[in-house]
């Protein structure tokens, strides 16, 4: 295999309908004819939207054609487009955890954790008349010293990028330790195996988190506080790993664009960005690509 987006797109189209769909019982329901684009070619058309760049769903339709037209001979109008995408993040969902669990990088016992604020909205009025309302909120961006409307996303990494955990909370409601016990024990995928190292920042210190993190067979590795002695043994390089993970996320495949106004359609854009990041670095894997998380050959 080669680097380049059709490449990539026939192995998840082939990875989706063979294994990921089959497995996980995902059907779509319903009685009638099949639908004329099926679900394994929406959702390769979705990592296409965004591995392009394409932020906007109406100018991604209109460009669609003579983008990627010979390898999807029908496509959608935008609303349906719109509705069936928002019905598919299950599968979507579905598909960036299995293609992490088949990365060989997810082998390693060694997770990098961190969240980043997903903006939602620039004003007053926006906060006020939302339909994600009660889901976003203020929250500080401390590394930019800027006070944001939005939601908070916190990750868990492996060290080339791919994304095995993932929540979404309230900045106002929901802090960074609350959110991460929410995530790891709610949802039991993003739970790493245990006797596993998990690197965050300061934002999880605390007595009561580092009991928590070896209740579950974790090992918590973070810097150390001005309040503690600082045994100078902290791996500040791989901080900046996940600090370019997220860079990537938010600059080449825009997550800071995502352009969700309700609750699913955020939820929907969010999982698209992060399926789109793991087939990249699923396909760079399998094909012997020496960056794996390099999006070049799939951005044009």
């Amino acid at each position: 295999m080669i680097a380049d987006l059709d490449t990539l797109l026939i192995a998840l189209y082939v990875e989706l309908t063979d294994q990921i769909i089959p497995s996980r019982g995902l059907a779509r329901p319903g009685p009638g004819r099949p639908a004329a684009v099926t679900d394994a070619e929406l959702v390769c058309l979705a990592v296409a939207q965004v591995l392009l760049r394409y932020d906007d769903e109406r100018h991604w339709l209109r460009a669609a054609a003579s983008r990627v037209g010979h390898l999807f001979p029908r496509l959608l109008e935008q609303s349906e487009y719109n509705a069936r995408l928002k019905a598919s993040a299950p599968l979507m969902e579905a598909a960036l955890r299995w293609l992490a669990q088949v990365t060989p990088g997810s082998a390693e016992r060694l997770r990098l954790m961190d969240a980043t604020p997903v903006p939602c909205g620039q004003s007053v009025i926006t906060a006020r008349r939302s339909g994600l309302f009660g889901y976003a909120g203020y929250g500080y961006e401390a590394s930019h010293s800027r006070w944001y409307w939005g939601a908070k996303l916190l990750l868990i990494t492996t060290v080339d990028g791919t994304v095995t955990g993932f929540g979404l909370g309230n900045p106002k409601l929901v802090g960074e330790r609350e959110l991460a016990r929410q995530m790891l024990t709610a949802q039991p995928a993003n739970r790493p195996d245990a006797d596993t190292a998990v690197i965050t920042d300061k934002g999880l210190s605390g007595h009561g988190n580092q009991e928590f993190f070896t209740s579950l067979g974790l090992h918590l590795i973070r810097p150390a506080r001005r309040d503690e002695p600082d045994p100078g043994v902290f791996p500040n390089w791989l901080r900046q790993r996940v600090e370019a993970i997220i860079w990537t996320l938010k600059n080449q495949l825009g997550l800071e664009r995502h352009g969700g106004r309700v609750p699913a359609g955020l939820w929907t854009r969010i999982v698209q960005r992060l399926l789109a990041l793991n087939a990249a670095i699923w396909h760079n894997w399998a094909i012997g690509a020496p960056v794996k998380r390099s999006l070049i050959a799939y951005d044009h």
